[in-house]
């Protein structure tokens, strides 16, 4: 590991005038470090900071940047309220991780391709203008959806894609002391030709908070398929809201994980599915619609009729149809 400076910020002010790399839990960072794919001159430890309450703010649940998994996870309004961040949090990593790991860098986590890992490979994303190793290597548990010619990375929080659909807005603080709230849509970037930005996060700036909007409406579940029934990435997953009224959808939700290098949304989707009956057809024209654009990579063929299966048994169980 490459010597590096610690500062620990006492306050935010401290934390947004240091120069150099926040960590929390750094259940990802260290990781990073150990293998020097990242190599920080400056790590600022942000734990003694005020972010670790869980809040309601008139019709909105405002969570700090600190709180832990676990503890999200468990908290009662999150468990009765947003089930589907529940189970996502619950689907994710080690009882031990989740209690290190925070709200904040859990969305900052970076993708587990094995190429970025390995550093005597090429990857655009470490290192722009590299080349992509994985589109004709090992690219199982990659991308789908959202890639480009310069990379297929998938991004791999199960937590960020329960936030997706429920329409959270992530909280940053910049130094001069401004906040600005971005949904996950504006948050997160797509490769393009500049893999290795991954959102619109400036430097300096610093996530404080989570915000829900008012619990959604309808039934909510996170299913999530994986090649081992724990302590895996998804393959591909699925966080929904489901509102079934007079025998017709009156409201949708859906995000995906495992299939792009972002918590993946189709607004397109949710439409197909809106004003309709519930049925078998009704759910393969919504899969329809979010895989018309997916490509297969070789080794992650599979993961078109695999997202179709899984998309249609969720919505059969939200709706109560027999597949």
């Amino acid at each position: 590991m490459k010597p590096f400076d610690y500062v620990r910020a006492e306050s935010r002010e401290d934390a947004l005038r240091a120069d150099g790399r926040v960590i929390a839990g750094g259940t990802n960072l260290l990781d990073l470090m150990k293998l020097e794919v990242e190599t920080p001159d400056r790590l600022i430890d942000v734990t003694r900071l005020d972010l670790r309450e869980i809040t309601r703010q008139e019709n909105s649940l405002r969570i700090g940047a600190l709180v832990s998994n676990a503890d999200l996870a468990a908290d009662e309004t999150v468990r009765r309220d947003y089930p589907v961040l529940s189970r996502a949090l619950l689907a994710g990593a080690s009882a031990q991780l989740r209690n290190k790991a925070t709200t904040g860098g859990n969305l900052m986590q970076r993708t587990r391709c094995p190429y970025f890992y390995d550093t005597t490979q090429p990857c655009n994303k470490r290192e722009p203008g590299t080349g992509c190793q994985a589109m004709e290597g090992f690219n199982r548990i990659l991308a789908i959806l959202g890639t480009s010619d310069k990379c297929i990375a998938t991004h791999p929080s199960d937590m960020a894609v329960a936030m997706r659909a429920l329409d959270a807005r992530v909280e940053i603080e910049s130094p001069t002391g401004e906040t600005r709230m971005l949904t996950l849509d504006e948050f997160y970037l797509l490769p393009g030709d500049t893999p290795e930005k991954e959102t619109v996060l400036e430097p300096g700036e610093l996530i404080t908070a989570v915000h829900l909007p008012e619990p959604p409406k309808g039934k909510q579940a996170y299913r999530k398929v994986r090649d081992r029934a724990s302590y895996a990435f998804a393959l591909v997953s699925v966080g929904a809201v489901i509102d079934v009224q007079g025998g017709k959808i009156a409201a949708a939700s859906l995000a995906f994980g495992g299939l792009g290098p972002r918590p993946w949304r189709n607004a397109d989707v949710e439409e197909a599915l809106v004003g309709e009956t519930p049925s078998d057809a009704v759910f393969d024209k919504a899969a329809d619609v979010l895989l018309a654009d997916a490509k297969g990579f070789g080794a992650n063929d599979f993961k078109i009729p695999l997202t179709r299966r899984v998309l249609k048994a969720v919505l059969s169980d939200l709706t109560g149809v027999s597949q």
